[in-house]
């Protein structure tokens, strides 16, 4: 049996009262451009098993007022970038239009609703200009940036419904955006993730979902499960599955399927300049060396005459420093 030092308990248990305060901390600043921030509570929210798929850490809730104009702002911190975007689709209002204050962002007249990192951001009743929001977002605790997924950029945007597209991280995510594929055929043991959309076609509207698995070899275990499901029409592409349940008509099915390309991409590591590749910085930090030699040689320089003044001084009466002679004479 291991012991544990007493130290490390009581860390642990500092750790474990201070941890649900960390968590409740304020998100949002006390200032949001010229409005100020009155009041602050946890942001209710429904289909709690969705969010705890999306690892939800804090969501709150915020009003601001400045004069007789105000609104609310909700934030919700989830476990990363991937979970974020995933909320995003799924909040999404069905009017929204893109928004450009944003890489990842939707707005009405008066509501906006973008990803920054491991937050999703939902402004109600105001529509803030970039600078004030780049303000705001900078200053939000424990944020996380990480690449965005590239799973959508595989859905094909012929007849594409808008605001259709949904992100599933899991089966609660599955349950609710494509109920008719099981959760067990999707394999998200495996780490899948899917992309799903509706499109418009000959017939009415049908439902694409694209699953995403770590390995193509995984992706060919998975795909005859897909095609066992009644009414299924699947394609499998490297790493990913299309399937598609029941379409109104094969034919359109066929074509949207075969718009599902998996295309191999090579990341070559960029090496990320620093302050050690300005040669400015380098020019400056030279003479600051320099400096910092000067300063110590006149201070070592003083502080050994001043002990040699001091020695010979408590000297006085005393012989001199014995003369030393070389006696060159008698070589």
């Amino acid at each position: 049996m291991t012991r544990r030092h007493p130290t490390d308990m009581s860390i642990r248990l500092l750790c474990a009262l201070l941890l649900p305060f960390a968590g409740s901390a304020a998100v949002w600043p006390d200032n949001f451009g010229a409005f100020q921030r009155v009041a602050a509570k946890p942001a209710a929210v429904s289909n709690q098993k969705i969010w705890d798929e999306l690892g939800l850490q804090n969501a709150e809730t915020a009003r601001y007022e400045a004069g007789k104009k105000q609104f609310s702002a909700t934030a919700y911190r989830l476990q990363d970038t991937t979970a974020a975007f995933a909320a995003f689709e799924w909040q999404r209002p069905a009017d929204a239009k893109p928004s450009p204050l944003a890489k990842v962002a939707a707005g009405t007249p008066d509501s906006l609703l973008l990803v920054h990192g491991n937050y999703l951001l939902s402004i109600q009743g105001y529509q803030p200009p970039a600078a004030e929001l780049s303000a705001v977002v900078g200053q939000l605790p424990l944020v996380e940036q990480a690449p965005l997924p590239t799973l959508p950029d595989y859905l094909p945007s012929e007849n594409l419904v808008p605001n259709s597209e949904r992100y599933a991280l899991g089966p609660a995510g599955l349950a609710a955006f494509d109920p008719g594929i099981p959760p067990s055929v999707a394999g998200f043991h495996f780490g899948a993730e899917a992309q799903i959309a509706n499109y418009r076609g000959p017939g009415g509207e049908m439902r694409l979902a694209i699953f995403s698995y770590p390995t193509p070899q995984m992706a060919i275990q998975q795909y005859e499960a897909f095609g066992k499901l009644a009414g299924a029409m699947a394609k499998r592409s490297g790493p990913l599955i299309a399937v598609t349940l029941a379409p109104p008509n094969p034919d359109a099915a066929e074509h949207l399927l075969s718009l599902v390309r998996y295309q191999g991409a090579i990341t070559l590591s960029e090496r990320i300049p620093t302050r050690k590749d300005n040669i400015g910085d380098l020019v400056i930090n030279a003479f600051e060396l320099i400096g910092i030699l000067l300063v110590f040689s006149t201070v070592s320089g003083l502080a050994f005459g001043g002990f040699r003044a001091l020695f010979r001084r408590g000297s006085r009466g005393q012989e001199g420093d014995p003369m030393i002679l070389l006696h060159l004479e008698d070589r």
